[in-house]
């Protein structure tokens, strides 16, 4: 069978885009979002991606030619779509721990505007080992650093050459902490104050917000895949058709440069991200919190089972719609609407999204997804939103297990054991907590709702919350998930 690269010409354009990360996400978010900016506007400019670790994805990549294809799928009002596209927008991929000068040649290209990245949520962190002569430096902030430097010298420090940074990772002003790291290495390598200008004045650090669910490459759908399109494709990349990025910019726009808008694309161009922060936070990641460790316990095991199931999808619905939106500031239809479409992407058949996954660390996801929902909602509404609690007492008897094993707390559900992973504190808290004698649902809720450390506060200082989780955790306990949940609805 021909391979993708016999099927289809590889798009020569100059490189106008450098991008740390060659994963499935970034394939299937920024590069794909390339193509479509070619194909509908002028914009005529391909991506460099360069490997941020020492193995990775390079070699399969160049050997493609930089080509693979996206599948899209999801759903749209109700009906499943399926939407195939061949990516051109991929120039190559650069390993610089093998090829350091044609990854530092880069630096020198007059027609680089943008630089994106993926390296995870730990990518951007500050590495005082790393050193400007490494080549190349182990961290991304470090990296950045070096190359900047490179091309500071290049071209005498003209303005016109800085670059615009629009970060892809998974935390929080993830544009402003990577510009932090990179004027700390600068100073720290001792770099002249006139390099340290021009990436003040030169250079620009947007924080974004990515969405966009991508199971990657599927593999135990290849060989039918494979049979429909023809063609062999190892970098064959699986997302979900709903897509949105806001780009935050402190001072200007660049959409006339990255001319999303005109090419059709859900990008939000903003001088101030936190509205649409807080919404997906709130409300998808939140809706995730909320659901997951009850549907867990009540035999689910995918997200998209619980919204298909009557019980599950109701809570998850009176929770969002008359909990979590009700707590929040904006317009209310907006968030309704986001909320809709939220509950369609979560009943995506092509996303096996498992519920064990999403339970990782679920205390500080707690703290951060729905904590701030169950409090606002208290203050504006002056009780206690069930719901919410509910969840809070889910999470904890999810936790319920003695024994650990390979850095995980087991549990059990029926005759079946479940990995826990959280942080060690919180796992070897919940040991101690489920093994105390006495009142179990009276000692794990005050137990587990005074650890300041843990939601930043003391909760059982809110009044009426440690009698309303106790009272939902013993019906948990002694009735079962199944039960408890009917009667909560």
């Amino acid at each position: 069978m021909k391979k993708i690269n016999e099927t289809i010409e590889k798009k020569t354009r100059p490189i106008k885009a450098i991008q740390f990360g060659e994963g499935n996400f970034l394939r299937a978010f920024i590069d794909w979002q390339l193509d479509i900016i070619n194909e509908k506007t002028d914009f005529n400019g391909n991506v460099a991606i360069i490997q941020p670790l020492e193995r990775g994805m390079s070699d399969m990549i160049n050997e493609q030619d930089g080509l693979y294809t996206t599948i899209l799928r999801g759903m749209k009002k109700g009906k499943p779509v399926e939407e195939y596209r061949k990516i051109t927008s991929v120039d190559c991929c650069i390993n610089p721990y093998h090829d350091f000068d044609k990854y530092m040649a880069l630096s020198q290209l007059d027609t680089v505007k943008f630089v994106f990245s993926n390296t995870t949520e730990a990518g951007i962190a500050y590495d005082p080992q790393c050193k400007l002569e490494d080549q190349p430096q182990q961290s991304f902030p470090a990296k950045v650093t070096a190359f900047l430097y490179k091309r500071y010298r290049f071209f005498k420090g003209d303005e016109s050459k800085g670059l615009i940074f629009i970060p892809c990772e998974l935390i929080a002003a993830n544009g402003d902490t990577l510009k932090k790291y990179v004027l700390q290495h600068a100073t720290d390598w001792n770099l002249e104050q006139s390099f340290i200008d021009w990436i003040q004045n030169s250079c620009d650090f947007c924080n974004s917000l990515v969405d966009r669910i991508v199971p990657g490459y599927p593999r135990n759908e290849i060989t039918a895949i494979t049979e429909k399109i023809g063609y062999q494709d190892n970098l064959l990349d699986q997302a979900e058709v709903f897509l949105l990025w806001v780009i935050e910019c402190h001072t200007k726009t660049y959409e006339n440069l990255l001319p999303t808008k005109e090419a059709g694309l859900n990008v939000i161009w903003t001088n101030d991200m936190s509205f649409y922060r807080t919404r997906k936070v709130r409300i998808l990641n939140g809706a995730h919190t909320l659901t997951v460790l009850a549907a867990h316990q009540y035999g689910l095991d995918t997200v998209e089972e619980c919204t298909k199931d009557s019980v599950i999808s109701q809570f998850m619905r009176k929770g969002i719609f008359e909990e979590i939106i009700p707590s929040m500031d904006g317009d209310e239809e907006a968030l309704k609407e986001y909320a809709e479409n939220v509950l369609e992407r979560f009943a995506n058949p092509y996303v096996r999204h498992l519920l064990l996954s999403i339970s990782l660390n679920s205390t500080s996801k707690f703290k951060t997804r729905d904590l701030p929902s169950l409090l606002n909602y208290r203050e504006k509404e002056k009780t206690l939103p069930q719901h919410l609690v509910f969840s809070l007492a889910s999470l904890i008897s999810f936790y319920n297990g003695t024994e650990m094993r390979d850095g995980a707390l087991i549990g059990k559900r029926g005759e079946d054991e479940y990995s826990i992973l959280d942080s060690p504190d919180v796992l070897e808290k919940f040991v101690t907590l489920n093994t105390m004698t006495g009142d179990k649902a009276h000692n794990l809720a005050h137990g587990v709702l005074s650890r300041s450390s843990w939601w930043g506060m003391d909760l059982t200082t809110i009044d009426g919350l440690e009698t309303m989780v106790e009272t939902y955790l013993r019906n948990i306990l002694t009735k079962g998930m199944v039960q408890a949940l009917k009667e909560i609805i």
